[in-house]
């Protein structure tokens, strides 16, 4: 091995089974002398209290392996991509500074794109989002989308309709660029030694796995745990409240839909979410597809890492 360890990034779309995957690729890796730390590249892993809802791994599915950017911020901070490129990139360095190789776990394409590629952000105006804001309280974010796909549609797929808070950024960019058509840059790495792996999964057994783990979730206690997180601010936090099955029961608490409607809509979103991860994580032609369930892919992995 050389003198810096390679950086693995583990990609693919929620309920492949990335985290439980990464734990055993760590261990292995440990257990042949080269030891691994875990670096989270979920945006919703970031939040204390916001376990079962993200299916964050419990300490003792950590089976002792180290992961960097969990439960960093409270349920009423917003997580940005430009503050988690920030924060990956550190942890990635202290572990090669180490002799530790880090392995991304990527529930977000964007952010993973963020942390690994030359990626620079446009500026910020607050006058120009806090009037995007105003427009979100007021209509909503699936009417904000929808003037969003107006104006720049390739942007507007890009987005669920329901995140307004990357709505809002994308709305404020455009009218600080003058340009209707951003683009991403190009997959050009930013940091030396990455390899990138991607997990296959047929839809049918995805669509299957995210049901079943909708229904653990309530089984686990979904809606106390949203409950709990009301109470210290759930609602104010412009990142938390909207993710899948948070919003689908603070609607349940509010008493706008009932729970068997709110699991439903957790599962139908969840399921888009997921093959909206696959879409863009399949756009990086340097990501390498194994199945995600073969007994042989944690051996295949390692055997690209050296």
């Amino acid at each position: 091995m050389s003198a810096t360890p390679p950086a693995l990034v583990l990609n693919g779309p929620t309920a492949s089974g990335k985290s439980a995957l990464a734990v055993e690729l760590a261990l292995a890796l440990t257990g042949q002398g080269c030891p691994a730390e875990i670096v989270n590249a979920d945006s919703m892993l970031v939040y204390r209290g916001m376990d079962i809802g993200t299916a964050k791994p419990t300490p003792a599915e950590r089976a002792g392996v180290r992961h960097h950017l969990i439960d960093i911020l409270d349920v009423t901070e917003t997580a940005s991509v430009a503050q988690f490129q920030q924060l990956a990139r550190e942890a990635i360095a202290s572990c090669r500074d180490r002799g530790v190789l880090p392995i991304v776990v990527g529930g977000s394409a964007l952010y993973v794109h963020a942390i690994v590629d030359r990626f620079d952000f446009p500026g910020t105006d607050p006058e120009v989002r806090g009037r995007f804001e105003r427009r979100l309280a007021d209509v909503g974010p699936e009417a904000l989308h929808a003037e969003l796909a107006a104006r720049a549609p390739q942007v507007a797929a890009d987005i669920l309709p329901g995140n307004g808070r990357r709505i809002v950024r994308a709305l404020e960019v455009l009218e600080l660029t003058g340009s209707t058509r951003p683009r991403l840059p190009d997959w050009t790495y930013a940091l030396p030694g990455v390899v990138q792996v991607g997990l296959d999964l047929d839809r049918e057994e995805l669509d299957e796995r995210i049901e079943r783990r909708v229904q653990r979730m309530w089984a686990e206690g979904l809606v106390e745990e949203v409950r709990r997180l009301e109470a210290v601010g759930l609602r104010h936090g412009l990142t938390a409240s909207r993710a899948l099955g948070y919003r689908q029961v603070l609607e349940l608490l509010d008493g706008l839909i009932d729970e068997d409607e709110a699991r439903r809509r957790t599962v139908a979103g969840t399921r888009r979410f997921a093959r909206k991860q696959l879409s863009w994580f399949r756009r990086d032609p340097r990501v390498a597809w194994l199945p995600a369930r073969a007994p042989d892919t944690p051996e295949r992995i390692l055997a690209r890492l050296f």
